[in-house]
């Protein structure tokens, strides 16, 4: 059975992604360090503030490693779709079916409905979102570039 069709993530270059995960694990450092604060801090504070820095500690870990993990998660996929096309990738073309308007979510522009087709694999259908460009219309081919094993495909 053959996967989903899915656009690569945008690519991160090396700088870019080392900055993301920098910023991704400083986001995870809060919690616990309210959590040893409030464990090592020699003399003791008063119960007030030691109780403060326990649950501030306690509420803050699991947000702040859940978000610090997600988004490190991101980055690492960005960086593996960008290396699994450029390895196995070939090239396609996608043509354009339909054009709409989206207008939610962070990438306001044009939802664009694809059928892209090349050598080695099946002809398939897929969704992306695009800026908006008047040479975006249906009938228009855009280069793309597909692992055909997996349908993961990106749009040049």
């Amino acid at each position: 059975m053959t996967s989903a069709p899915r656009e690569a993530e945008r690519r991160l270059g090396p700088i870019s992604a080392l900055l993301c995960r920098l910023v991704f694990l400083a986001i995870c450092l809060p919690g616990p360090v309210l959590l040893v604060a409030a464990v090592t801090l020699d003399p003791p504070r008063s119960p007030t503030d030691f109780w403060g820095l326990l649950a501030g500690g306690a509420l803050i870990t699991p947000i702040g490693v859940g978000f610090g993990v997600f988004g490190w998660r991101l980055v690492s996929r960005s960086r593996h779709d960008a290396r699994r096309l450029s390895a196995f990738g070939v090239p396609a073309t996608a043509q354009i079916l339909a054009v709409s308007n989206n207008l939610g979510g962070e990438d306001p522009g044009l939802k664009l409905r694809l059928r892209i087709s090349g050598p080695g694999f099946v002809t398939f259908e897929a969704d992306t979102v695009r800026g908006d460009d008047p040479a975006l219309v249906p009938g228009a081919s855009l280069a793309a570039v597909v692992d055909p094993a997996d349908r993961l495909f990106s749009i040049t």
